[in-house]
Order: C-alpha cells, then structure tokens, then sequence
C-alpha cells in the first residue's frame, strides 16, 4: 500500500511530491498526461531554439514569494519582461491602432531563460522515477475507513491501487465531471468544486516565432491590445529573449472556444493578419505556436468551456481546503489556494497547504487523542507544554467548526430574507461560540496552576492560551472572505459580495469586543483560588490586562 499518492503532474502535485520525498517521505505521483507540469507547457522554436510558453509566462516577485523563492531554490536564470516603448491600442478594425507612451504593462514580471518549463524539470529531477506514473487517468475514488483505494484507466486496462492518504491536484471541476467518488463528497463540497472556475482554462494562446524583433526597431514595446468586435487576438506582448536576438511575440486569443473551433481552418491566416495590422509588415510570416486550453480534457471541463462570465477570485472556496474522509483525501490544485488562486503562487500556495497537514506533529496526534475522549487522561503529569502544544492543535481543529457555523448562520440568515449585516453578524456568532467551546475545553485542561506566576492578576498561563487564536481568527476572516467572493447566493449583496475594508474593521471591532470578555473569562480559570503575589492575595477575579488581541488578530 502507497503512503501518499498524489493525482495530477502540475505544479501544485510535483512541488508537493518533490517535498516529501526530500523528507524522505516519497509520494507516488501520478499524470494523466504523457508528460509532467499541467497547464505549463513550453515548445522550443525549431530554428532558433527560443523557449515559447504557451501556459503560464511570468512570475512577480513582489506579490508572489513562493515562486520567486522556488525560482532562486532551482538555480533557474529570469530576466525582466520587455515593457519598454510605446504600447499599440487598436479598437477599430478599419482604423490605425492608437500609440500609446509612457505605460508598462507588465509591472515586475519576470520570466524564466528556459521558459516555465525549465521548473517543471528542476522539480522532477528530485522525484524517484520509479514513483511517478504518466498516463495514468483517475476515473474512482473510494474511501476504505483507513486508506483510499484508486481506480486508474491506463490505456485499454484499468489499473486499482491503496493509498493511505491521497491528494487530488487538479482542476476542481474535473474532479465533479470524470471522477466517481465512493462515498458521495458532501453536498456543500459538491457545489464548492462546481463553482471553482478553472482559470486559463477555455482560453488560448499563440507564440509567434520572427528572425528578428523588427517592431523594436520602430520603438514598439510589443505590447498591444485590440478591444473590436472583430478582435482575434486580444493582447500581444513581446516574447524575445533578454538579448532580443531571438525574436519572438506571444498572444491571448479573443475569440471564444466555439468561434476558435468553428474558425479553426482559416484561424492561422487570421492571427497573422492581425500582428501585421499591429506591427508592420515585419510580423507577416512568422512560426505559429498555438495552444487551445479549452480542447484540453485534463485542464477544461465542460463547465469552464460552456460558461460566459468569468468568476476567478484570488482565493479559492475555503471547503475546498478542508481535509476530507478524515484526513484521508485532500484536494488541491491552484484553485484552492487561499492567495493567488489560480496562479503559479496558488499552487504552490495549495501544496505548502497539503504538505503541513500532511507532517503534523506530535500535537495533532494529541488532538486525535482528544477526539476520542482521552485528552486530559493522556497528557496528565506529562507537565504544562505537551498540555498547551495539544491545546493549540485544538483550536486549530476549531476553525473548520466555526466556518461551518458561519455558513449555516448565513444560510438561515438568508432564507429568513434578512437583508442587513449578513456577514457580521454570523461571523460575530461563530466567533462567540468558539471563544464559549474553548472555555469549556480549557476548563478540562491538566495545566498545573499553582506553578503559574500572577502579576497584577494576570496568569503566565494566559497569554499561552491566548496565542493560537491569532491564526485561527485569521484564518476564519480569510475562509469568510473567499467564501463570500464565490457564493452565488451572496452575489445579489454586493456589500456581503465583496466585503468592504470598513465592513471588514466594523466586523474585527465586534470580535475584539467578544476576544476582551474570553480574555477575561479564560485568565480567572488560570488563577488559583488564592494566589500570593508580592506577599498580597491575588484578585481571582480577573482584573487585569488579559484582553489585549491575540498576535495576528488587528481592528
């Protein structure tokens, strides 16, 4: 039986497997393609041997660390994005495009020498070759109470396998359409996945290969957008390389899946006579390197080629994060990223994800233990820190819970037709009954007391307990926003929608508020009924500074 079985060769899966296999923890990994890397694919042009993306392009180190950081890890060279020179705008077919000067486009992208392709290599070479399977198309997956079984067709056959644990990254919506999952995945998880849009994934892209950069010549950028009716290509950009002696410019279609499909014989012409429109008879001729996303079955669902409105959020729907069958199955992808969904970041962002809960520590094996009702005997006499290590696991285990209450507060709030303060006030209910669980939950704790210093009323104790409740209200504000931006029920409240950075402050106000009367409640469990400070007795009753907001926890 596999350990960790990981579905899907793009980024997402293979930074994943090429981390635990360097704790030696080896995944299998298995692609339904012939090749690794997913929606990145890079060709090589065949007489100047240029590396031409035709998936993802660019990465921006200021707002995406987690690729940046990966790119320097490699070794793999980047140079900036060519912006310079005059940006072309053409918005009437019968008419010159309009110049336009002094604009970047591209902001600080950069891209890699041998293209992003060059990742998806660096990265396979750290996996055992023996552990990672192409061609391998996942059609079942079934939960066996202690692992996961997999059906794969392989070809002509069909190929089952065990999994103690499995991760499926890959498109959500793939998930709902091709594969069968044995028990159902829970209605709300089902609307989740049908929901996430895959981005990229109905569009499609062309690189164009030329002996020389002739519009650099005239003082263009290459950068060009065309916004007509008739548009064919809705955005060029130049694609040399940094020394532009291989010249090159890539470009976004405009024209949906079906025009693309229904044009496709004459869609070469069409393309061309576009770029010589924009750029001169300098772009007449060039290679074509043309990718459609939305014919690919492993990257377009039906849903994502059939739809006309384009939902992508930055952060995916937090259901999708949730660790299911008992942390059996987990599902990633960029999709389900809780920043830079979608992107290159996200999916790095889903695997870090992945991989922490994955490796949890000796504290997550105490809250299992809690979970079956021997918290407290197991950890007595075991001293303060294996009682507090297990605490913050459980209130880590408490955000999944209070986003639940969240979406269920919601959902009445909405089938009462409640119209006003949708969100702040579930998030406020959520909140207050986690904070009213967890003085249950400490009140049970084995935390020797007597040892614990007072001063001016306040137990050492306190801001131990206070401190993972940074991240968990963190987390829930992250969950509650994302949740909203994909929520079609939500989506006819456009101040619930898209939550305002007044909605959000109003909302941290009332949860500090509820955060001061926990603080106060928690610390006068932590005092002994009489504790001597400085030779006088304590106040028992908890006047003291214990409301400050826990780290993370702003208003």
């Amino acid at each position: 039986m596999l350990e960790t079985a990981i579905i899907g060769g793009g980024l997402c899966g293979l930074a994943l497997a090429r981390s635990l296999s360097r704790q030696g923890r080896p995944a299998a990994l298995f692609e339904a393609r012939a090749r690794l890397g997913g929606r990145i694919l890079t060709v090589q042009d065949d007489a100047s041997g240029l590396p031409l993306d035709l998936g993802p392009t660019w990465f921006w180190p200021q707002s995406q660390p987690l690729v940046s950081s990966l790119v320097a890890e490699t070794g793999l060279a980047d140079m900036p994005q060519h912006d310079e020179g005059v940006v072309l705008h053409l918005r009437d077919p019968d008419k010159r495009a309009e110049e336009i000067t002094n604009r970047q486009v591209h902001g600080d992208a950069r891209r890699l020498e041998a293209g992003m392709g060059g990742l998806v290599d660096a990265l396979a070479l750290d996996l055992p070759p023996a552990r990672t399977y192409l061609d391998h198309v996942l059609t079942r997956v079934t939960d066996r109470g202690d692992h996961v079984a997999l059906t794969f067709r392989v070809g002509d056959h069909t190929v089952s396998l065990e999994a103690r644990c499995v991760v499926l990254a890959l498109p959500p919506r793939l998930l709902d359409e091709s594969v069968r999952f044995e028990p159902e995945l829970s209605e709300a998880i089902r609307d989740a996945i049908r929901g996430t849009e895959t981005w990229m994934a109905a569009r499609a892209k062309v690189m164009v290969a030329y002996p020389r950069a002739s519009w650099r010549d005239t003082g263009l950028s290459g950068n060009a957008f065309v916004t007509h009716e008739q548009a064919v290509i809705g955005e060029v950009f130049d694609a040399c390389d940094g020394t532009a002696e291989k010249a090159a410019l890539g470009g976004f279609l405009a024209l949906t899946p079906q025009l693309r499909q229904a044009f496709s014989a004459g869609l070469p012409m069409l393309m061309d006579n576009q770029l010589m429109q924009l750029f001169g008879a300098g772009a007449e001729g060039g290679t074509q390197y043309y990718q459609d996303w939305a014919s690919e079955p492993f990257t377009c669902s039906a849903r994502d080629r059939d739809s006309t409105i384009s939902t992508h959020s930055d952060a995916g729907n937090p259901l999708l994060r949730r660790a299911l069958w008992g942390g059996r199955l987990h599902i990633g992808g960029s999709e389900t990223a809780a920043q830079g969904a979608g992107y290159l970041e996200g999916a790095l962002d889903a695997a870090r994800r992945i991989e922490r809960a994955l490796t949890q520590d000796w504290a997550a094996q105490g809250a299992h233990a809690h979970a079956d009702g021997h918290f407290a005997k197991d950890l007595d006499g075991l001293g303060d820190e294996p009682v507090l290590a297990a605490w913050r696991a459980w209130v880590a285990l408490q955000g999944p819970v209070a986003f639940d209450d969240y979406r269920r507060r919601v959902t009445h709030a909405l089938a009462a037709q409640q119209r006003e303060q949708i969100t702040q006030r579930a998030v406020l209910a959520a909140a207050e009954t986690t904070f009213a669980n967890a003085l249950v939950k400490l009140g049970t704790l084995p935390l020797n007391l007597t040892a614990a210093r007072v001063e001016r009323g306040r137990s050492s104790l306190t801001p131990l307990v206070q401190q993972p409740f940074g991240a968990f209200m963190q987390a829930l504000m992250d969950d509650v926003t994302a949740f909203n931006r994909t929520s079609c029920a939500l989506s006819n409240f456009p101040d619930e929608h898209q939550l305002s950075k007044e909605y959000v402050q109003a909302i941290l106000r009332d949860i500090a508020a509820a955060w001061q009367e926990f603080s106060r409640a928690a610390n006068r469990l932590l005092l002994p009924v009489t504790q001597p400070e400085h030779g006088q007795p304590a106040d028992a009753r908890g006047n003291l500074r214990a409301d400050q907001p826990a780290s993370g926890l702003s208003s």
